[in-house]
């Protein structure tokens, strides 16, 4: 009994054990892996490339003092929106000793001339009157006589200026400082008490404020070498501004610079573009990301490009084509522009062949996107 057991135990056993077998026998007979499989489609393709800049008024305009001295008083604000014409700040003149010496001296000497020059005016008219002299020779000391009266009026204008800032004695002239155009003030760099230098040919002079119109803002960018080339006149870029979320503005390239500058290594060319603003406040100096359609070509046959695979040795794309299931061939490829997602096929496809799709970490990555 014991010994039918153990035989009906050992067949169980070897029974088991075939199954085994056969069932890893099968698995093992199957692919490693299922690959799945993707067609072509139709799809506008843009290449793009970010400029990275800044949001600055297209004309920003620096006022600055006619003379010298020290500013008084200040009338407007940071923000503040100015006329043509209005009041911004008044400078109260602090004369030269010497050149103010020397002016009065000026004065002086020209009104000593003055009056001897008149004393022989007065004398020669006496005997014009009586025709003892000619009209020519009288009128020689007559022109002496204006010219000596207006040389002390000259004196005596350079003396005003010098000392309180104007002809006259009225200040208002060059002491008051005005704006120059309409816009907003961006910027006063100085403050009650500072002294300012006027502008001259040596010298750029003392910037008391800074002014634009907002309403007329650009994008002010760069771009690498290998780009600039792409670039158009009139091309409108798609502007994003880092302080203001979940909006894009438009704006027309007008200028690409015809010199580039090195920067770390890189040559880079400056843009400008205008922008086109709404009613959202837009502030200058934002930071701000430029899109620049480099090229675009629509309704054309594209994979995505995670599909393309390169030779090793000849560096050619190529895709695996399904031929039957889970059987694949090589297929060469000629691909045309490419966003990084979406590359255009030129030729070595069709529409309807069923694409290898190898990498699977990528595959599981558009999984998720589609999922989302």
């Amino acid at each position: 009994m014991n010994k039918l057991l153990k035989i009906a135990v050992g067949v169980l056993l070897l029974g088991a054990l075939v199954s085994v077998l056969i069932f890893f026998g099968k698995k093992n007979a199957k692919a490693a892996t299922d690959y799945k499989v993707k067609q072509a489609f139709t799809t506008t393709i843009e290449k793009k490339s970010v400029a990275t800049g800044k949001i600055i008024p297209e004309d920003e305009v620096a006022i600055k003092p006619q003379i010298s001295g020290i500013l008084q008083e200040i009338f407007v604000e940071e923000g503040s929106f100015v006329k043509s014409g209005d009041l911004i700040a008044r400078i109260k003149v602090v004369p030269n000793e010497q050149s103010l010496n020397n002016a009065l001296g000026r004065v002086k000497n020209a009104k000593i001339q003055l009056d001897n020059i008149e004393i022989e005016y007065e004398r020669n008219k006496k005997l014009f009157e009586k025709g003892v002299i000619s009209s020519q020779d009288f009128n020689t000391f007559q022109l002496n006589y204006n010219r000596a009266k207006q040389d002390l009026e000259n004196a005596e204008s350079d003396y005003q200026i010098i000392k309180v800032g104007s002809k006259g004695g009225v200040a208002s002239a060059n002491t008051h400082i005005r704006a120059t155009v309409s816009g907003t003030i961006l910027e006063i760099p100085v403050k009650k008490g500072d002294q300012v230098i006027e502008s001259n040919n040596f010298n750029a002079g003392t910037t008391i404020a800074s002014i634009a119109d907002l309403n007329k803002m650009i994008f002010e960018g760069k771009v690498d070498e290998s780009e600039v080339g792409k670039l158009k006149e009139g091309t409108v870029l798609e502007v994003t501004i880092g302080a203001i979320e979940a909006k894009k503005f438009n704006a027309k390239l007008y200028f690409v610079a015809p010199k580039g500058m090195n920067e770390q290594g890189a040559v880079l060319f400056k843009i400008k573009a205008a922008l086109e603003l709404d009613s959202t406040y837009v502030r200058a100096g934002y930071s701000a990301n430029a899109a620049l359609i480099l090229e675009k070509k629509e309704a054309v046959l594209a994979v995505k490009e995670s599909l393309i695979q390169y030779d090793r040795k000849t560096e050619k794309p190529y895709v695996e084509i399904q031929t039957e299931e889970q059987v694949f061939e090589k297929r060469d490829v000629v691909l045309g522009v490419s966003d990084g997602i979406n590359v255009e096929i030129i030729s070595g496809i069709e529409r309807d062949d069923a694409i290898k799709v190898w990498n699977k970490a990528t595959l599981d990555e558009e999984e998720d996107e589609e999922e989302e």
